[in-house]
């Protein structure tokens, strides 16, 4: 069997307690995979993780400041890639969004300028 990442399981306590089962006695980690990529990882300078936080802390600024110019009440995330905003000052009446950040300086530019034209 071949694990593909971390997941999560609902439904009627029997079912749960099924695939929690078949998940203990089948697999032995979870996540086998990324521990060769941490195992790699911890190979690296500190420098690379100080370029990669100031990275993503400059994208999340760059998106968040282009949704909320647009009108969007954003919650500033301290440790993912991904920020979640309330919809709703838009007219919206589902309540939350997510944004992901974790990509080109370029895109999310791109991302902000369009996003400018939800505020006029």
């Amino acid at each position: 069997m071949r694990e593909h990442g971390v997941a999560w399981v609902t439904g009627a306590p029997d079912l749960v307690a099924a695939v929690r089962s078949a998940k203990q006695f089948l697999t032995y980690v979870a996540s086998g995979p990324f521990q060769y990529a941490v195992a790699e990882a911890l190979r690296l300078a500190d420098s690379y993780f100080a370029d990669f936080c100031a990275d993503m802390l400059a994208k999340r600024d760059l998106l968040a400041g282009g949704l909320e110019r647009a009108g969007f009440k954003v919650f500033h995330p301290a440790g993912t890639y991904f920020i979640t905003t309330d919809i709703r000052p838009l007219g919206e009446s589902d309540g939350f969004t997510r944004f992901a950040f974790c990509k080109r300086t370029g895109v999310l530019e791109e991302a902000a300028s369009r996003l400018k034209t939800l505020a006029a």
